[in-house]
């Protein structure tokens, strides 16, 4: 959260300034009272609106929460207003709240996304492989050193003996017998074998160092909430790039999503910027719908 040293919860009987966009469109503030009185083009929201719909708006503090409320109630009443300015005509789906069917039908209404080129779509593919391409495959043995995730003194000790086994595996100790004699894991009793691991098939904080790991015995344990794990990764199969045509329409789909969250932004700091709002400051877009 961003925070400015100019009050954006304002007395009610000053209409709120309307700044316009430099940057990524926001709607941001922090607040200098908890709960105040907004106005929305006349419409009051109260404080008690306000306080009852603080619980949705979880926050590092209570201004932050107070202002996150007030945010989204104003809002809220500016897409009501806007509805009834153009006399939408609102058509409520299955499981749909009149409000939801009403937001729905609006954005749909007023806002027109770009459509996005296939020569936009090849230049985001080619600027990401690595978005596309699959995860490695490998296999892999460890010796678990257990050790309990809330107890630094025993994972301190625990690294230093995972550490130890590590100098000694350097010097020609055997893996299979110190598996054996040391590990925690039951895959002990396979020589410490994981057999062949890929994305997804382990906990993420030691998928994500293994998965990275060259052939060979790691130099360092790689550390999970189970303790410290010695690796040897026995093989290593490289992912590959997917061909474009199989992800061209999941890049379009998250293309198409990043600009619509981009309009219906603008298309709220609009709303914004053409209102009369009473205490509390939002930020207002000063320039067309998708200039």
């Amino acid at each position: 959260m961003h925070h400015s040293s100019t009050p954006l919860f304002t007395d009610a009987a000053q209409p709120a300034s309307v700044t316009p966009s430099s940057a990524e469109p926001l709607l941001i503030a922090t607040s200098n009272q908890d709960l105040p009185i907004v106005r929305v083009n006349g419409v009051e929201i109260s404080s008690t609106a306000i306080a009852q719909e603080m619980q949705y708006h979880p926050a590092e503090s209570q201004r932050e929460v107070a202002f996150l409320a007030a945010q989204a109630l104003v809002l809220k009443e500016l897409l009501k207003q806007r509805a009834a300015e153009i006399n939408l005509e609102v058509t409520v789906k299955d499981a749909e709240s009149l409000e939801e069917a009403t937001t729905r039908c609006l954005l749909d209404d007023e806002i027109n996304t770009p459509e996005i080129g296939d020569a936009e779509l090849q230049t985001f593919y080619t600027h990401n492989p690595r978005s596309f391409t699959t995860p490695p495959l490998v296999s892999a043995k460890h010796i678990l050193i257990a050790a309990d995730p809330e107890d630094d003194l025993e994972r301190s000790t625990q690294r230093e003996v995972a550490l130890n086994i590590i100098q000694a595996l350097q010097a020609g100790a055997d893996f299979a017998s110190m598996a054996m004699t040391h590990s925690a894991c039951p895959s002990k009793q396979q020589q410490g074998s994981l057999g062949q691991l890929s994305k997804g098939q382990t906990v993420p904080e030691f998928e994500r160092q293994l998965l990275r790991l060259p052939l060979g015995l790691a130099e360092q344990p790689i550390e999970s909430r189970y303790g410290y794990h010695i690796v040897l990764v026995e093989q290593r199969v490289e992912g590959e790039l997917v061909p474009y045509h199989m992800v061209k329409e999941r890049i379009a789909a998250q293309l198409s999503q990043r600009v619509w969250q981009k309009s219906v932004t603008h298309y709220l700091q609009m709303l914004v910027g053409e209102a009369t709002i009473e205490g509390i400051t939002l930020q207002g877009a000063a320039s067309p719908l998708l200039q």
